[in-house]
């Protein structure tokens, strides 16, 4: 079926093999309980709302109780659920959302033959599982005790954690495998999601992005962090990073105060249908992912990225290919993180694509909803564009005020949506190194290449 144009649901020129995305599910942090559905973060997003909250540092905790998961979950086999770590149990509520958002029963065999795929940076869930087993002694260990944390080693200690136990639960025969290039990693898969549906080589595609972080690792790097800033001019002639982000205060992306991070855990999950299938079974589509490319700045040093922003108009360019021009597209759902050296490549990547008319340009970060949340980042921000794409409004950029000088297009401050009636946006995202990943999605109804 590769290749062959088919003309669906009465519209001239629309591929069968086009990738719609028909479910978003969520288990993310929210006020007061975590936030599971589409309208759950629109409402947020849509008003700038921080769900970040303060314990020695700024963080975002999911706090997903055990009767939260049973009730979208119920009757998972007890053997493994005992086992599950944060990420697992985050991972399988996103997808159980997302599926009943898609209207897709789990349980039924529904998705007996998509891909299940998971994005995956960090690895803080699976650190006491790994030290469980390492402290383990064979000569005085129960034989119910062995048989425990061996069941407990195999679904945690590997970065296919989330994958596995997704598999699962869908019983799929489908591809099932996990990318991890941290926050870029659900993004990535998003790509490979879409590029499997256009050759036909699965009808359906589950992409999940998932990480945990942990509060007290991440107190501990403050401590570290105040250490090694004292130590700034040892830290330059080293040629190491002279500025560092700090976690004690409140993310700003975009504003004139930013110089902070805060990291946020949780899990977002879409799901990928063919237009072809999602039509002959009457779903509702959000939007669809026409293009993704990645590439990384070429630098020696593995955790700097390049300012010059080339890299990133790389994969912009790779991602329009030939098909689509920059003037198509009014808006860019940006990565910023509140890190000063992303803002800098991001304003000298939109410099070089779009010149004086970058004046023009909306482009926002929600990341202040909800916390930098890693591998979840991709997913995320392509959720929050097709919804603002449904919606004709711009989510403006969370704890954005005073927006910083230099900026060469508009964040959208404050705390209210700006109307647009847009039908092509990119999505950024970028992992620590210089990799950057660009997604171009559009509307059902999209404008065809120029």
């Amino acid at each position: 079926m590769s290749g062959r144009t088919t003309t669906v649901e009465g519209h001239k020129g629309l591929n069968a093999r086009d990738s719609v995305v028909t479910g978003m599910g969520f288990c993310l942090p929210g006020e007061g309980r975590p936030v599971f559905t589409a309208e759950d973060v629109w409402d947020i997003a849509a008003h700038g709302r921080s769900c970040l909250l303060r314990d020695g540092v700024y963080h975002g905790p999911v706090h997903l109780s055990k009767a939260m998961f049973e009730d979208r979950l119920p009757g998972f086999p007890g053997v493994f659920a005992r086992h599950f770590t944060s990420a697992h149990r985050f991972g399988l509520v996103s997808l159980a959302e997302a599926c009943a958002d898609a209207g897709l029963d789990l349980y039924a065999g529904d998705l007996a033959t998509a891909a299940i795929l998971a994005g995956r940076g960090g690895v803080d869930a699976q650190v006491a599982s790994y030290q469980a087993v390492m402290r383990a002694d064979p000569a005085t260990i129960s034989p119910l005790e062995a048989m425990d944390l061996f069941i407990g080693t195999e679904l945690a200690v590997s970065p296919s954690d989330v994958a596995l136990v997704q598999g699962g639960v869908t019983r799929s025969t489908g591809p099932c495998y996990t990318v991890s290039c941290g926050c870029a990693s659900s993004a990535v898969q998003l790509g490979h999601a879409r590029r499997m549906i256009a050759d036909g080589v699965v009808d359906m595609a589950v992409v999940t992005g998932v990480d945990v972080f942990d509060v007290a690792l991440v107190r501990n790097a403050q401590r570290l962090l105040r250490v090694a800033q004292e130590a700034d001019a040892s830290i330059r002639s080293a040629g190491k990073p002279a500025l560092l982000p700090s976690f004690d205060r409140i993310m700003r992306p975009y504003d004139r105060r930013a110089d902070c991070v805060n990291y946020g855990e949780g899990s977002v999950t879409l799901v990928l249908e063919s237009r072809e299938r999602a039509h002959r079974r009457g779903a509702h589509a959000y939007g669809q992912i026409l293009a993704q490319a990645t590439t990384r700045d070429g630098l020696a040093n593995p955790l700097s990225s390049d300012e010059s922003g080339t890299g990133l108009v790389a994969a912009v360019r790779a991602c329009l290919g030939e098909r689509w021009s920059i003037e198509q597209i009014p808006y860019i759902h940006g990565g910023s993180d509140g890190d000063a050296v992303v803002t800098a490549f991001e304003v000298n990547a939109v410099r070089q694509l779009y010149g004086q008319a970058a004046a023009n340009l909306l482009m926002t970060s929600q990341e202040g909803c909800f916390g930098h949340n890693g591998a979840p980042a991709g997913c995320l921000g392509v959720a929050l564009t097709l919804l603002m794409m449904e919606h004709g409004e711009v989510c403006p950029t969370a704890n954005c005020e005073e927006p910083a000088e230099g900026l060469v297009f508009d964040p959208v401050p404050g705390v209210r949506t700006r109307p647009l009636d847009f039908h092509l946006a990119l999505n950024f995202t970028y992992q620590i190194g210089g990799v950057k990943s660009a997604v171009l999605l559009g509307s059902l109804d999209a404008p065809g290449p120029r």
